[in-house]
């Protein structure tokens, strides 16, 4: 190994769906993350390797750095965030416009609060005209002392021997942690599951008008939502805490309520161990036959509520009796399956 030789790890960051997936991909030369017109598509820490004759760069892709709404976006901010006392280099990446938001300002906050050199590196700069992106630049520079920046597009791959050239200009002198071989530490199979998230088409370049047809590029399926229905949830997640607090105070409602009937022997009520944390998410009873749950469920819909018979043992079901299983091959689930009731949680 040469005694020059230079090698660390780099985190890119911004806010969601500004490139960092794409970029990280151009620049290793195969698709390892998820890129999507759906912000907050990549949910784990990829980590990628970039092996040159002057050194090696481990590329850490993190989700956006926002401002947390709920639970869930507290752990990805911190998974984000914490990256940044982890690296060598951090990568801001930004689109070629002047106007700096509150998510930008956030992110200065975060910046400021680290001694890792920071580059920003504006991208999309294929969407604009040249002489535009003078002004982001003059922009961004008021805001935060950069150690370098520098605009690309990692879309066409414009300027970006130079963005590596600005790394490996900050990276320690060092041996490779990875073999030269090496493009990622993420499982094949996790990589398959992030693409086919996609859809395997190429629908994000035709929305985006970089072709004009759709066509199938590998295997895919339907797993990111309908914009209607992301923008349910995205109203639901912004509302998450109170949701769960109804939702517990139902369950522990029929937890409270329940009991004299349990003490007396007319059903059994949800058991829930002292070391778990739940959410709520149902609330089963287990009466004592198959003919006092079927009363119960009649007499509810009497008074209009709607109450499940949610379990059927699978191996009874019809689908594993085509499999070859009988309904008797498991008594005891059969038993309990038969008294299990789910009450509503409305």
């Amino acid at each position: 190994m040469r005694a020059d030789y230079k090698s660390g790890f780099v985190t890119l960051i911004g806010r969601p769906n500004v490139g960092k997936s794409t970029l990280m991909n151009y620049l290793i030369g195969q698709k390892i993350a998820i890129t999507s017109n759906k912000p907050q598509t990549t949910r784990n820490r990829i980590q990628t390797v970039l092996t040159t004759e002057k050194g090696q760069i481990v590329f850490v892709d993190t989700p956006g750095i926002h401002k947390a709404k709920n639970k869930l976006g507290e752990y990805m901010v911190n998974v984000a965030e914490r990256t940044l006392n982890e690296v060598d280099v951090v990568l801001w990446l930004v689109e070629p416009t002047t106007f700096i938001g509150a998510g930008e300002q956030h992110i200065v906050q975060q910046l400021k609060k680290v001694n890792t050199p920071v580059v920003l590196v504006i991208n999309k700069v294929d969407s604009v005209k040249k002489e535009d992106v003078l002004p982001c630049i003059a922009k961004y520079s008021e805001i935060f002392d950069f150690a370098d920046i520098v605009p690309v597009s990692a879309r066409t791959g414009d300027n970006t021997e130079e963005l590596l050239k600005v790394i490996m200009k900050y990276l320690p002198y060092g041996p490779q942690f990875y073999d030269e071989d090496t493009v990622t530490d993420q499982p094949e199979r996790q990589i398959v599951a992030e693409i086919i998230r996609e859809k395997g088409t190429n629908r994000r370049q035709v929305l985006k008008g970089w072709t004009d047809k759709y066509t199938w590029h590998d295997i895919g399926s339907s797993f990111l939502p309908s914009d209607l229905l992301a923008a349910i949830l995205c109203a639901q997640m912004d509302r998450y805490d109170e949701i769960m607090d109804k939702r517990m105070a139902i369950w522990n409602t029929y937890q409270e309520q329940l009991k004299p009937l349990e003490d007396a022997g007319k059903l059994r009520r949800a058991i829930i161990p002292d070391y778990v944390q739940h959410n709520g998410h149902m609330y089963n009873i287990v009466l004592p036959s198959d003919q006092i749950r079927t009363r119960l469920v009649d007499e509810l819909k009497k008074r209009d509520i709607m109450a499940y018979i949610c379990y059927v043992p699978l191996h009874s079901a019809p689908m594993g009796q085509k499999l070859g299983n009988r309904p008797e091959d498991c008594p005891v689930t059969e038993e309990y399956g038969a008294r299990v009731l789910r009450l509503p949680l409305y």
